[in-house]
């Protein structure tokens, strides 16, 4: 379940204006170190929102998987530890039991991470709850293991290059989508992720269509926004609104290093 512990945050806000007829712009904001993860979960379409030791995520029992997960990626999560892959399982914090891996079998489709197990090397623990399949939604292999993979990779590289990244991550969900296995899991159409930089001064979304691509990664770039308007979630909602306004309104990657 969410972690109630006391938020421990500052987030402060600068703008820079020369008169009052030119456009006030955003010029930093400081999380603090002790930010609590708390602080930056997402709202939740279904109210099912539960809490493992490294990530947070919202069960959808209609679709039997998770609507987001989300969790803080920093350096100490990506090493080089070799831990042994176990078997996926059902995880035990959904109350309403989260679909059984035996739907993903002969279905064509890969059991895709949400949160990646590369994304939670600091120990077995983390990268052992990767494998619930409450942090599974079904994936074409070529897209798994190409586009999708790609972005992991390059979320990993921003992670290690901006001291640290929340990051959001999901398959749209909703009404007439295909599904797999007896307990049907949804098939998603697209894929997304949703990243805020640990100081704050840059946040980014991917809209991805669930089929492989060789296009660059920035083609896949869109206003958060767009990723809330389709989604109906909202991605930051403690975050002061003019600073989601001035975050999540922008499509533009040049802050990012492709």
């Amino acid at each position: 379940m969410i972690n109630k512990t006391p938020l421990f945050f500052l987030i402060v806000s600068f703008f820079l204006s020369c008169n009052k007829h030119e456009k006030r712009e955003l010029d930093v904001i400081n999380i603090s170190e002790n930010a609590n993860e708390t602080f930056f979960l997402p709202t939740s379409t279904t109210g099912d929102i539960y809490r493992h030791s490294s990530y947070s995520f919202s069960y959808s029992e209609v679709h039997e998987q998770s609507e987001w997960v989300t969790y803080f990626l920093a350096k100490e999560d990506i090493t080089n530890s070799h831990f042994q892959r176990p078997f996926f399982e059902q995880d035990p914090l959904v109350k309403t039991e989260s679909a059984h891996w035996r739907n993903y079998k002969n279905s064509g489709y890969d059991k895709g991470h949400l949160c990646p197990a590369a994304d939670r090397k600091k120990s077995f623990e983390d990268y052992n709850e990767t494998f619930f399949t409450s942090n599974i939604s079904p994936q074409k292999h070529d897209f798994n293991s190409g586009v999708w993979n790609r972005l992991e990779e390059k979320v990993r590289y921003w992670a290690l290059k901006y001291d640290g990244l929340y990051v959001v991550t999901g398959g749209v969900l909703n009404d007439k989508l295909k599904t797999i296995g007896k307990e049907k899991v949804s098939v998603p159409k697209y894929f997304y992720k949703v990243l805020l930089s640990k100081d704050g001064n840059r946040m980014i979304g991917f809209l991805v269509p669930h089929q492989n691509s060789n296009q660059p990664l920035h083609e896949f770039v869109v206003a958060v926004d767009e990723v809330e308007i389709i989604t109906g979630i909202d991605f930051f909602p403690k975050l002061s609104d003019t600073i989601e306004n001035q975050l999540e309104s922008k499509s533009d990657y040049k802050k990012w290093s492709f």
